[in-house]
């Protein structure tokens, strides 16, 4: 594989556990303001922590899980504890690699919480997104960035979704394998780079066969849905209370659909829209990002020292420039390694996630003008998670064994190709990137197994829904629709740019969501935070 672009990839704050800190510190310091990471949102401005409701019980027609026999080994399970330092505890959930038959094969899931400070009301599961992030380590170093009434409220828990992190994670191409093949050809233009862009895609899924096991076929987001009903009834939980962002809002939803009678307060931040085909979800990312794309553009001509002249339109005409010309001539970088145009769209697509990485953006353009490729490698080294030793993270390679079994493909390998060729001319200058991705899923082994589909979780409690104007990699659109889905939703609308919106700087959104998670009051409706 080629790192596809389209991804709602993660919130800033995490890393798998043995990589280094200081990414994750000196990138949570660029992207949270003071105020997001102190407790100023606190105990007065919040108000008192109100009890979460119980749930209710299974509509008619359903029967809860958690009252069956041949599950309750797994319901019933209680978690052994241990201190993990830094005042968080660690432990083990077990649950079935096939939920279709529980009394088969088992994998334990890793957990991380952090146990509330004050007033307990349970706890708070997160999600960071993906999908393929392991969420306990995102926790670990993202926890004391949540408010100060948040945390005095919940146990904030974090866990690895099964297929990543410590929790039977996905394996499938060595460091020097994926680092060839995140920089391999993304937009194949002649005969002889298609056949080599689909065996890429070949060799990856054979590899993530090869070496993976009978797992790969299971890491499909209702599987995980499922195994969060578990966590909920190990940490003793009557109702799951939910904070997803980005792809975790799938999550969220589809936890929200199978077990409508078990959602406490439930947060979605940066939607998914989970009725999307595959190429529906491929076009609004490629529209999602040429938005965030043009007001970068805007910006940055405002700016002095910017590398770009003209209009909105000649600056694009002239990064689609570079990076056409970095597909036959790449870029030297200070380290040695190239910056292939891949690389290139990659690193592009990083700076995009939040508007403070745009000066950042600006410095590796004017580099890579210049013939040096270094900024922007490293923004690409962000995004495939690579550290200073050529060590990747686990979050693209867990990345396609989910996502194609939660999407079908549309169309053969000519029809995508062709597709890309539109969008690249549609939704410049990363359209025909972001939808090559899909070639990953025509060729991938296992049938998808999750319905693209409008959900509704009749009965469930209100859930607030987020979406933020200018989100690239989640289009605002995305969380209108999820909106209007769910039959409880309450939408949250963060204008202005960047991917997701609590704990990104805005006050308004902060206090809106630790609100209702502590005290259960709902924003207004149709509420704007600027």
């Amino acid at each position: 594989m080629t790192p596809t672009l389209r991804r709602p990839s993660r919130l800033p704050g995490g890393r798998r556990p043995g990589r280094t800190g200081a990414v994750v510190a000196a990138l949570l310091a660029l992207l949270l303001p003071a105020t997001a990471c102190s407790s100023s949102l606190g105990w007065d401005d919040i108000g008192d922590p109100t009890p979460v409701a119980d749930g209710g019980v299974a509509p008619a027609g359903r029967t809860d899980p958690a009252a069956q026999p041949a599950l309750a080994r797994f319901y019933g399970q209680r978690v052994a504890w241990t201190d993990c330092d830094g005042g968080f505890q660690c432990a083990k959930v077990t649950v079935p690699v096939d939920w279709a038959h529980p009394d088969a094969a088992t994998l334990q899931l890793a957990v991380l919480r952090r146990p509330a400070t004050g007033q307990r009301l349970g706890s708070l599961l997160i999600n960071p997104g993906g999908p393929g992030v392991g969420g306990a380590s995102w926790v670990r170093e993202a926890a004391g960035t949540f408010g100060g009434a948040l945390r005095s409220s919940y146990d904030l828990v974090g866990w690895d979704p099964r297929g990543t992190g410590d929790s039977a994670p996905v394996h499938c191409l060595d460091d020097s394998q994926l680092g060839a093949y995140y920089a391999g050809d993304m937009t194949p233009d002649n005969g002889a780079e298609v056949q080599q862009f689909v065996e890429s895609q070949r060799a990856f899924a054979r590899a993530c066969q090869a070496h993976t096991g009978t797992i790969l076929a299971h890491v499909d987001t209702v599987s995980t849905a499922r195994d969060m009903d578990v966590l909920r009834a190990a940490l003793g939980d009557r109702v799951l209370t939910y904070y997803g962002a980005s792809y975790g809002t799938y999550l969220g939803a589809w936890y929200a659909q199978e077990f409508p009678w078990r959602v406490g307060r439930m947060v979605l931040d940066g939607a998914v829209d989970p009725s999307l085909t595959s190429e529906q979800y491929a076009q609004g990312q490629a529209l999602g990002f040429t938005r965030a794309v043009r007001a970068y553009l805007k910006d940055c001509l405002s700016q002095d020292g910017c590398p770009f002249r003209g209009t909105v339109d000649d600056a694009m005409s002239q990064l689609q420039g570079l990076l056409a010309r970095a597909d036959t001539a790449p870029l030297p970088t200070s380290g040695g390694r190239q910056l292939t145009q891949s690389l290139m769209a990659t690193g592009l697509a990083q700076g995009m996630y939040a508007q403070a990485l745009w000066p950042t953006v600006t410095q590796g353009i004017t580099q890579a003008m210049r013939g040096d490729g270094s900024q922007l490698l490293a923004l690409s080294d962000q995004y495939t998670d690579r550290d200073s030793h050529g060590r990747y993270g686990e979050d693209l390679t867990a990345y396609s064994p989910i996502y194609c079994l939660d999407h079908a493909p549309s169309g053969t390998v000519d029809q995508v190709l062709a597709r890309a060729r539109v969008f690249g001319a549609s939704y410049p200058p990363l359209g025909d990137f972001i939808a090559t991705g899909d070639v990953q899923c025509v060729v991938w082994p296992l049938r998808a197994v999750v319905p693209a589909q409008r959900l509704t979780a009749r009965g469930a409690a209100p859930i607030v829904v987020i979406g933020t104007t200018d989100d690239p990699a989640t289009p605002y659109e995305w969380a209108k629709s999820l909106a209007s889905q769910l039959s409880s939703a309450r939408l949250l609308t963060r204008t202005g740019q960047g991917h997701a919106a609590y704990r990104q700087g805005n006050p308004c959104i902060d206090r809106a969501v630790d609100r209702y998670l502590v005290q259960g009051t709902l924003p207004a409706a149709a509420q704007v935070c600027p």
